[in-house]
This record gives structure tokens, sequence and C-alpha cells, in this order.
């Protein structure tokens, strides 16, 4: 099996892929990159079983109907007003479900810094689907919604500070290193892991793909498919990083310490 993982960034040179081909009771890193363009993105993913990629694969509904009416000028007083009903705008069905998890909420793709990620993301998608690809945005096809912030953190991974501390990211590539010592990764990998949170999370987003594949991930209610398929759903892994490999008879769930 091969599973991609994609840590999208608004422009390419930010974002990054890595490839895990996994076989019995063992993986190996096969490619590790940062800065590479959607061409390459696609090329990489042919062959693999599961693509994961790190970016909202849609917005809140709501949020897109509200838009929708206030361009067209059939904006109409409403009886939920306030921060409740500016929050229905905010989050996805799916960051209400990584927040019942994990105690937190993920960033909004509508109000927060990930706009222009996202714009990106759905040229990446369009991308996939000119290649004939069939994008199921709940993630019931190749391609799948990840989170590895919340990955790693569930994972039991040090993620204290890794976004912004060269220290800090160096511990966190040696924690999840320490926590699948069944991946074969060459020094060249390992020394860019340290230096590169776009390239640790695309790691995690790889290894969250084969949890995705094995069927360790947080499922969409039948309820919210409908929703899901609009405006995405955030593979959250529910087992441990040792369930990912054959070898392991670890079943163990996982759970989220909850803080704000």
């Amino acid at each position: 099996m091969l599973t991609i993982g994609v840590d999208l960034a608004a422009e390419a040179q930010r974002t990054a892929a890595a490839g895990i081909e996994w076989t019995d009771g063992s993986a190996r890193l096969t490619s590790l990159a940062v800065g590479i363009d959607d061409v390459q993105i696609v090329a990489l993913a042919q062959g693999a079983d599961v693509v994961a990629i790190d970016c909202a694969f849609g917005w809140p509904a709501e949020f897109v109907a509200f838009v929708s009416a206030h361009e067209r000028g059939e904006m109409s007083p409403r009886s939920l007003s306030g921060r409740d009903w500016r929050r229905r705008l905010a989050y996805r069905h799916t960051d209400r479900a990584v927040r019942e998890v994990t105690g937190r909420w993920p960033l909004s793709v509508s109000t927060d810094r990930l706009g222009m990620t996202a714009m990106h993301c759905a040229e990446l998608l369009a991308a996939f689907e000119a290649a004939g690809e069939r994008i199921d945005r709940s993630g019931a096809g190749r391609l799948v919604e990840v989170y590895p912030a919340a990955a790693l953190r569930l994972w039991g991974v040090q993620t204290a500070g890794y976004k912004t501390q060269p220290d800090a990211r160096m511990r966190a590539a040696e924690s999840l290193l320490g926590l699948t010592p069944w991946l074969d990764v060459d020094d060249g990998q390992r020394d860019l892991l340290g230096r590169s949170d776009d390239a640790l999370d695309a790691l995690a987003a790889a290894l969250n793909a084969r949890a995705h594949a094995l069927g360790h991930t947080l499922p969409v209610p039948d309820e919210l498919r409908p929703a899901a398929q609009t405006e995405g759903w955030i593979a959250l892994p529910t087992a441990p990083l040792d369930s990912l490999t054959s070898r392991s008879n670890s079943s163990a769930s996982i759970s989220a310490t909850h803080s704000s």
C-alpha cells in the first residue's frame, strides 16, 4: 500500500508532500519534499491508495448561503443572531466533531487564516478531477481531509511550539519517529523533518492516510453525510500509531486531553 500526505499551503513554496510504502509489519518513507506544485502533487498521487490533504475541502454550508444571499441583496432579519449565529457560519460540522473529540476548535476556514489555502485546495481538488479523480469531500473516495496537528496530539507526539520554535520542532520530529520504530527514514529525511514543520505535517498526513485506509479514523455519522460531502470531513485517527502496521495486534482506541 502507498499513502500520500500533503501539507497544503497557499503557495507551492510552503507546500510539502510525503509518501509511505507499507509492507507487512513495516513501512518506508519513500518520498519527502517541500516546495511542490499541484501538477507534482497529482503526479505523486498516481498509484497511491489514499491521499490525505491538510486543508479544508469546503466551507460551512450556512456560510456559503449567507455570502450568496448578501451578494444578491436578499438578506433578511434573523431570529438567531450574535455569537452563536456567527459561530454556525464560522465552523463546519466536522469542526464541531473535532472540538468534541479534542477539546479544541480547529481554525475556521471562514474567518481565520485558512482562506487563501482553502482556495488553493479548491484548485487542487479541481486538478485531481481534471485528471479523472472522483472527489468525495466526506473522505469516501481516494482523497481525504486530515488535520496533522490534531493527529499528532492524539498519537501522543510532543507538539508544543513545533510550528514556530526550531528546538520544539526537532523534539516533535524525534517524538514521532520514536513512536514509529517500524518506519524506515533516511538521514536526509530525518534532518528535513527536524527543520520543517511542513515536512513533519506531511508525514503525519501520510500516516493519517494509512489510518483512514484501515478504518481507524472518526467516521461520518449517517445524518451528517450530506453535509460532509459538501463541507468536507476531517479524518481524525482513532487508534494508536502502532495499529498502522499489520504486525501489531493493537486495537486500543485513543482519546485526547480536553483542553482549550
